[in-house]
Parts: structure tokens; sequence; C-alpha cells
């Protein structure tokens, strides 16, 4: 049995992996130049983690990227904000105060380091408007 399980979650990494890379994939479609930088927001079926490598992936590929993803996963909600270190640095942008503020809209806070923060909450539909809201910071 212990070796089967060690098998299944090989198995089970393996797809939450691909599936990140197929949510990672679609969601570079959608960046969009706002403010003269890289903009993508969303809500992904993915687990914290999941959405922290996902973030940093995108980070890697895309200068100057400001990304906010949000998951609704298990009844809780789930925001992760994403900022190029050098976009936070230019522009004073700081992901954990922006976090903090938007994890209002779903009844929790959060915070992090200026470039990537992660914040939880308890109302998983409060996530489109905490999407829908964040373009505020980079006005």
């Amino acid at each position: 049995l212990q070796d089967e399980n060690t098998v299944l979650k090989k198995e089970l990494e393996g797809l939450i992996r691909e599936k990140s890379r197929f949510i990672g994939e679609e969601l570079k479609g959608r960046i969009k130049k706002v403010h003269g930088l890289n903009f993508l927001t969303g809500q992904v079926d993915l687990d914290p983690a999941a959405i922290k490598d996902l973030a940093f992936q995108l980070g890697s590929e895309f200068d100057n990227l400001f990304l906010l993803l949000g998951s609704g996963r298990g009844g809780k909600a789930v925001l992760s904000c994403y900022i190029s270190k050098e976009l936070a640095k230019a522009r004073d942008l700081d992901a954990g105060k922006i976090v903090r503020e938007l994890g209002k809209h779903i009844q929790g806070g959060g915070g992090g380091q200026p470039f990537f923060a992660t914040g939880g909450g308890k109302n998983p539909s409060g996530i489109p408007k905490a999407l829908e809201a964040v373009e505020e910071y980079l006005k």
C-alpha cells in the first residue's frame, strides 16, 4: 500500500504540473498591455503552491508583469499577486499591500513581499470583484 501510495502521489504531482502548464499557456494569450506594463488577472483552478509556481514561470517569460490570480478551491478564496521586481521598484508597488487591501473582497487578508504575496479568505464569490478592483493600483 505504501508503494502504491508513493506511485499515485507522483502521478498526481505530474498531473498537477501538466494542468498548471496548460493553464499557463492559456493565460499567456490573455496578457494585455495596461499603463505600459504586461497585465494579467484571472481565476484559476489551482492550489496556492501551483499558482505561485505558475506566477514565477510567467514572470520569467514576461518583463514588467503584473499578475493577480484568484482561486476558490475547497470553499476558500485565495489571491496571489506577482509583480516583476523591476516593476515593483520603478512604480513603488507592493504585492503584500495590494493583496492585503484586495483581501477585503474575499473576507480575508494576506501579505508577503513587494514582488509576490498571497492572501486567503472565506468568500470565494468576492474573487471577481478583487480581480476587477486591482487595475486601480496601476493608475
